[in-house]
């Protein structure tokens, strides 16, 4: 009988330590995600179009972040990178819950007062992901880099999903407390992380700081490392409906409560505990770029649900929003592991931390757009055609990734074999 657990054994200890950090860290994330949105326009009084902004914002913020975080990931080491992030972001992110008092006490406008707020904490988070990436593939090789990434999500949506359901109880009595709780999350992974994380990458800080610059210029400027970059801005516009448009319909178009939503959300980290690592063990023997395209239907799918919303009852189109949910779910399961491996399997470990950097880059300009113009649908009274167009772009991924093929060899694409 086959060991249910086998994908889950067989790691060096870093990655365990790392994955059970960032358990406790997106814990306070999924306080805050889905209510996000819903406070600060329907609480706050901020229209949803600057909110978007703000996103937009945030996430160029932690796109600018994510290229400090990838060359520093390089030049100075993972473990230094990862705890200053985490100890900044402590910080930064416990802001969220001070905004109204921000712009009460300076001439700022609410509006203002949450951007600057989500452009200090898109800086301080986007250093973290390319020095963790960085770390998960220096202590793994092989189909086992792809079972480590998929760990992560493991590992990131079992604490999102128990925030998700905390947030829920907690935001509907105190609802700064979970913007505090995001920070305080924060702060106790850069314990973890300095207390268990060896310094294995000791960084390249013997290189002359301008040819160490000139170095990182040639890693991201590769054009198969840019290709993925590009494909990847398209998948994060996707990820961004989650939070910027998707908790909009269910309260407003559905009236479910932050207890309500916040419960439904669970359906995303439950559906990532249970299939993520079965799932990427499942298609070890495909080529990464196929398990992309298979990802990018899931997407479509999702999009064409929520779509589907106002033309039912309301017990139907919870039941929708529930498909979108599980569908982008599995999109996602696919999407996030894989393309990382790729990425990783395209460089020099010297170059790792700022390849992946681009990639992150890249998911977050693609947070930002989809934001940005998943609010402006909305608030220009375009919202029914923001779905359909949302599945056309999927389309346009899916023969996107496909096409690359040509251009990576089997073994760097994941495959044990040719063919």
């Amino acid at each position: 009988m086959r060991d249910p657990l086998a994908p889950l054994r067989g790691f060096r200890r870093p990655v365990y330590v790392v994955g059970l950090g960032q358990l406790i860290n997106l814990f306070g994330s999924g306080l805050v995600y889905p209510f996000a949105t819903v406070h600060f326009h329907l609480v706050v009084g901020i229209p949803l179009s600057l909110v978007g902004i703000g996103l937009l914002v945030n996430n160029v913020a932690t796109a600018v972040g994510t290229a400090l975080g990838g060359y520093a990931a390089d030049r100075y080491g993972r473990k230094p990178v990862m705890a200053t992030s985490m100890s900044l972001s402590a910080i930064t992110l416990a802001a969220y819950a001070f905004v109204g008092d921000l712009a009460a006490a300076t001439p700022l406008s609410p509006a203002l007062a949450f951007i600057g707020v989500a452009g200090a904490a898109g800086v301080t988070l986007g250093l973290y992901a390319p020095a963790s990436q960085a770390l998960i593939a220096d202590y793994t090789e092989g189909d086992q880099r792809d079972r480590g990434y998929a760990l992560l999500k493991v590992a990131n949506n079992a604490g999102f999903g128990l925030g998700f359901v905390v947030g829920g109880i907690l935001y509907a009595y105190a609802d700064l407390l979970v913007f505090i709780g995001n920070g305080l999350t924060s702060g106790l992974f850069a314990v973890v992380l300095v207390a268990l994380v060896p310094r294995a990458h000791s960084g390249t800080t013997d290189v002359a700081l301008r040819d160490s610059i000139g170095d990182w210029g040639r890693a991201i400027g590769e054009r198969r490392i840019l290709a993925l970059a590009a494909i990847n801005v398209g998948f994060a516009v996707m990820y961004a409906q989650m939070q910027a448009t998707v908790p909009v319909v269910a309260t407003e178009s559905l009236g479910l409560s932050s207890e309500q939503l916040g419960t439904l959300y669970t359906l995303n980290p439950l559906v990532i505990v249970l299939f993520q690592l079965p799932l990427v063990a499942a298609v070890t023997e495909w080529r990464r770029t196929r398990g992309l395209a298979v990802s990018a239907g899931f997407w479509a799918a999702a999009m064409l649900a929520i779509w589907a919303v106002p033309a039912v009852p309301n017990w139907a189109g919870i039941a929708l929003v529930g498909g979108f949910l599980v569908l982008r779910t599995f999109g996602e399961i696919l999407h996030a592991p894989l393309i990382t491996s790729l990425t990783s399997d395209l460089g020099e470990a010297d170059d790792r931390g700022s390849q992946l950097s681009l990639l992150e880059v890249a998911k977050r300009l693609g947070f930002g757009v989809g934001s940005a113009v998943g609010g402006a649908f909305f608030d220009y009274g375009f919202a029914w055609a923001l779905w359909p167009t949302l599945a056309a772009v999927c389309g346009l991924i899916a023969v996107a990734v496909v096409a690359m093929e040509r251009h990576v060899t089997p073994a760097e694409n994941g495959a044990r074999a040719a063919g």
